[in-house]
């Protein structure tokens, strides 16, 4: 227990990974609504929007017009996505009320890579070299990579730490190449092969071969594993972690209809609390934005601390 961090950044995506797999419509309102509310909780990063092509995800279509109806308050850093030049030049119009960030993305499996972007691995190195030159001439920082799949595949199967290796390896070559700094690794496990072990093993790997790149977990939890995930995350000193509030979300691309989202912001939450690492977060303002999000997409969602309630109100109530 002696490497748990005393703090951690717990990063919402929930209305980004939410709103891109939702079949909706869902009215613009209503997903600028779940951001506020979420700004309001004492998170400090949201990632509220994607700027993709509305043929692939229609669910995005509307994410100019919804930037336009939020803005952070001070403290939080409201981020976005993109995979291109266009979606780069998009988010740059909200210059303003985004913090924006370049990131060299891989996948370790070459077959989801092929099936979310139609890129080889080739194909993929050439890519982000231009982005991460667009990004550069534009004044933006290339300062994170992330690889997906870094667990395993539903295209590929298991997927050895040596891969997560090459693709990283991929990644500094880039940023070498450009002159950018990388501040950030981050490891997502997209379709919810993680383990414990496997997490052990594969951030084992990495943190042998670049001891000093602050880590980061994105993970999902397709198979009921996600919170026992973070744990082994935590307990081998990982403080940043993305989830979602609810367990809202799932990767379209993933080849699993109906899988759950990425581990729940309010669950990873309330394990820090209970154990004494520090988040900043308002735990029961958090459920109620859990409850909203719930009532915008008109279903249950996974999380069920949505269900029970937090500890502390039941120690108000006992007190």
């Amino acid at each position: 227990m002696s490497d748990l961090p005393r703090t951690v950044e717990i990063r919402e995506e929930g209305p980004r990974e939410g709103f891109q797999i939702e079949p909706g419509p869902i009215p613009t309102e209503r997903k600028a609504a779940l951001v506020n509310a979420l700004a309001a909780t004492g998170l400090k990063q949201i990632q509220v929007c994607s700027f993709v092509s509305p043929k692939l995800v229609p669910g995005w279509a509307d994410a100019d017009a919804m930037m336009a109806m939020v803005s952070p308050p001070p403290g939080v850093a409201f981020t976005a996505l993109w995979f291109n030049a266009q979606g780069l030049n998009r988010a740059l119009a909200f210059r303003d009320r985004l913090t924006i960030y370049g990131s060299i993305s891989f996948a370790a499996s070459e077959a989801f890579q092929k099936k979310n972007l139609n890129r080889d691995r080739a194909g993929q190195i050439e890519a982000q070299r231009a982005l991460t030159k667009a990004h550069q001439e534009a004044g933006v920082a290339v300062t994170r990579i992330g690889i997906q799949a870094a667990f395993g595949c539903n295209y590929m199967g298991d997927v050895p730490p040596e891969l997560v290796v090459r693709a990283v390896q991929d990644a500094y070559d880039v940023a070498r190449d450009a002159g950018a700094t990388i501040t950030e690794l981050m490891l997502a496990d997209t379709m919810g092969w993680a383990t414990p072990l496997r997490i052990e093993r594969t951030v084992g790997a990495v943190r042998a071969r670049w001891p000093d790149v602050a880590l980061s977990l994105h993970l999902h939890d397709t198979r009921g594993l996600g919170i026992a995930n973070a744990m082994a995350g935590l307990r081998m000193g990982v403080a940043k972690f993305d989830t979602t509030v609810g367990g809202l979300g799932g990767c379209p691309f993933a080849g699993q209809p109906g899988a759950p989202g990425n581990i729940c912001t309010e669950e990873l939450a309330l394990l820090c609390g209970e154990m004494g690492i520090e988040t900043g977060i308002d735990l029961d303002a958090l459920i109620e934005a859990g409850h909203l999000a719930e009532d915008i997409v008109g279903h249950r969602l996974p999380s069920e601390l949505l269900r029970s309630g937090s500890l502390d109100a039941f120690r108000r109530k006992a007190a």
